[in-house]
Formats: C-alpha cells, structure tokens, sequence
C-alpha cells in the first residue's frame, strides 16, 4: 500500500498569488512556515523553522486567495508533488509542493498582531463595553425540565 499525504499547520509566508489556467481553472499559489521545537543532547533549547509551496486549485483558491493574507494560520491537507522543467539557462529545474485538497483557515489576528479576534472579547477604545456585533440575544424566561419532550 502506499499513501502521499502531507498535512501541514503553519502561517503564510506572503499573500496567496491567484492565477488562472487557459481553461479557467483558477490557481492560488502560497508559502508556510512551520516551526519544529525540541532539546538538544546537552538540553538547550533548539528551533527550525521550514518553508513550503503551497498550490491550491478552483473555487477553494478563490476563497484562500480572498480571505487569507501574510502571517495568516492555516492548516493544508494534501499530497507533496515535485515539478521539473528546463530553465531559461538549460538547466534542469524542481520544485517540490504540496496540492491542497483541504486549506483550513486558522483564528484571526487582530490588529495589533497578538491574539485571537473576536467580536465578544474586543471591547470599544474610549471605555471597557463590548463592540455592539451580531450577538444572540436568549430570552430571560426560565425553561421548567417536566416540559421537556424526552
């Protein structure tokens, strides 16, 4: 049996570039960065940070390159696939990537950069009360347990 699959969770490199195909097929192609932490043998701390090519296609490349910018999170399932083609110097050129069958968006920043933004947790600049958003709005009554169906 044999399987490709590569499943990353890292952050945008730089904006997705969207392209199309002459037969309309639209391309999104972007970078992330994983990082991978560990220990030495002497016990100092050690970190590695790989980059890889991402390469998205149709309505779901439309969508990344829509809603996804630089320093974005995001997780890609997929398969690693390795290109070759002729340079402009003769040379013999590859590019190894991963096809996205999946992209999934990761929590959004806010505008300082830090944390997860949320419409709950951020509050107005002039005093502590929430920003007015669509919240839900449950009624006050209180719900008898006998009136349950089940």
């Amino acid at each position: 049996m044999y399987l490709n699959k590569a499943i990353l969770v890292g952050n945008l490199t730089r904006d997705p570039e969207l392209r199309s195909l002459p037969s309309g097929v639209q391309i999104a192609t972007l970078g992330v960065a994983t990082n991978r932490v560990w220990k030495d043998k002497n016990g100092a701390k050690q970190e590695s940070t790989d980059f890889h090519n991402i390469v998205v296609f149709g309505r779901q490349a439309e969508t990344v390159s829509q809603y996804l910018r630089k320093g974005s999170s995001v997780m890609v399932e997929g398969r690693m696939q390795t290109r070759s083609w002729d340079g402009s110097d003769g040379t013999k050129k590859y590019r190894t990537e991963v096809v996205a069958d999946r992209v999934q968006f990761g929590p959004r920043r806010d505008s300082s950069g830090a944390g997860v933004a949320s419409p709950m947790a951020q509050t107005s600049k002039n005093n502590d009360e929430p920003l007015s958003s669509d919240t839900i709005d449950y009624p006050e009554e209180s719900v008898n347990v006998e009136d349950i169906p089940f």
